[in-house]
């Protein structure tokens, strides 16, 4: 029976190349798909059709070799770097709304240019820093989770603080999923339950006043609900993304042969991808991301149970907290994209254009990637790897 046991542990997988396929199928998936999207506005804006193709692999390669360098790193050494990660973040939401130094575009104050290099957005990198930093909070007040003051009200106090440096660019999208990992995580490490209740209730009220107190939310949510209504104004990005799906039908019209990219879909090759893969191949090109996207969630959550059940409670809680992100911003965009939801600027991780997402999708893939290869070299018997 122990020999059995040996011969098991030692032919267990150094990683999960399971995990890493499905990773670069997306990735490389949005790729293509970037691409075919933005063939036209890249051409009519920038003179070549290759522009953003261009550019999205170049962040590809920056962001899988920042990957490869993250990989390296011990996972503890991410629990000690978190609070100055953190705070580093923090920091950088102030920089970005500084006049000269932030970049505003249609209104919003989100970027910081890196001249030839594109823009930066913080907000990225601020919900990696946000899981890695309410993991490390959650272990280290483990004790007090049922406590309002000692355990729940710190944490409160500093994600108001980066809440409203959000919504003073404005992020509300970045916003919602930031809190929703921070939820989601001290709910996984043990939150009392009255409290986490009581907060989802309160955060339901704060959401409703931000979207009243604004009236460019409100005529969101108005073309939300009745899109056809007003289809050259309010509704006009949602009525094209429902065309786009309608035209896909089961198969899809062909890759690259859309008529929704033409300059009728604004940000196609960005926040409304989904619809160009919908109409492209159909309705079974936005299953095959879909399931790839809830496999991928699982096995997020698959590898933080396996943590937890080794006594690895802050890998356990990081690697629920990707699930988290990546499962709620990717169902927020889809959500969007269907109609479900109403309009609201996030990407589609892994796939959508923009050089800050991606480096910040791979840099989290990385150490999800980290902490499973430490889960299988301890199930080895060979400890938590280099």
């Amino acid at each position: 029976m122990f020999h059995n046991a040996a011969l098991k542990r030692s032919a267990l997988a150094p990683y999960d190349w399971g995990l890493l396929w499905v990773a670069l199928a997306l990735l490389g998936t949005g790729l293509v798909m970037v691409y075919s999207a933005s063939v036209a506005v890249s051409e009519t804006i920038m003179g070549s059709e290759s522009h953003y193709l261009t550019r999205h692999g170049m962040y590809l390669v920056v962001g899988l070799s920042l990957a490869y360098a993250a990989f390296q790193f011990p996972s503890q050494l991410w629990q000690r770097m978190a609070p100055m990660l953190f705070l580093a973040g923090a920091l950088l939401l102030v920089l970005v709304l500084i006049p000269g130094l932030g970049h505003e575009v249609k209104g919003s104050r989100r970027w910081i240019p890196l001249g030839g290099l594109g823009n930066f957005q913080p907000s990225e990198l601020m919900k990696l820093f946000a899981v890695l930093y309410a993991a490390d909070y959650t272990v280290r007040k483990a004790a007090f989770m049922h406590d309002l003051r000692k355990g729940f009200l710190p944490m409160f106090v500093v994600m108001l603080a980066v809440g409203g440096l959000l919504l003073l660019e404005p992020d509300f999208g970045a916003f919602a999923v930031i809190v929703t990992i921070a939820l989601g995580i001290l709910f996984l490490g043990g939150l009392n339950w009255r409290l986490f209740v009581g907060l989802i209730l309160l955060l339901a009220v704060g959401f409703v006043v931000l979207i009243w107190i604004a009236p460019y939310r409100m005529e969101r949510i108005v073309g939300f609900l009745d899109p056809w209504s007003d289809p050259l104004g309010k509704g006009y990005q949602l009525t094209h993304a429902l065309i786009a799906f309608g035209r896909g039908e089961f198969t899809g019209v062909g890759l690259g042969d859309s008529v929704e990219k033409l300059h009728y879909l604004p940000e196609a090759h960005n926040d409304f991808l989904l619809a160009v893969i919908g109409e492209e191949l159909g309705l079974f090109g936005v299953l095959t991301v879909i399931v790839l996207f809830a496999w991928l969630t699982w096995r997020a959550f698959s590898i933080g149970w396996q943590a937890a059940l080794m006594g690895r409670n802050f890998q356990a809680l990081v690697a629920q907290g990707i699930g988290v992100w990546l499962g709620v911003q990717g169902f927020i965009n889809m959500g969007v994209n269907m109609g479900l939801l109403p309009t609201k600027g996030l990407t589609l991780p892994l796939m959508s254009y923009g050089g800050s997402g991606i480096v910040a999708n791979c840099l989290t893939l990385a150490i999800l990637v980290r902490i499973d290869y430490e889960n299988r070299c301890l199930m080895r018997g060979k400890g938590a790897g280099r």
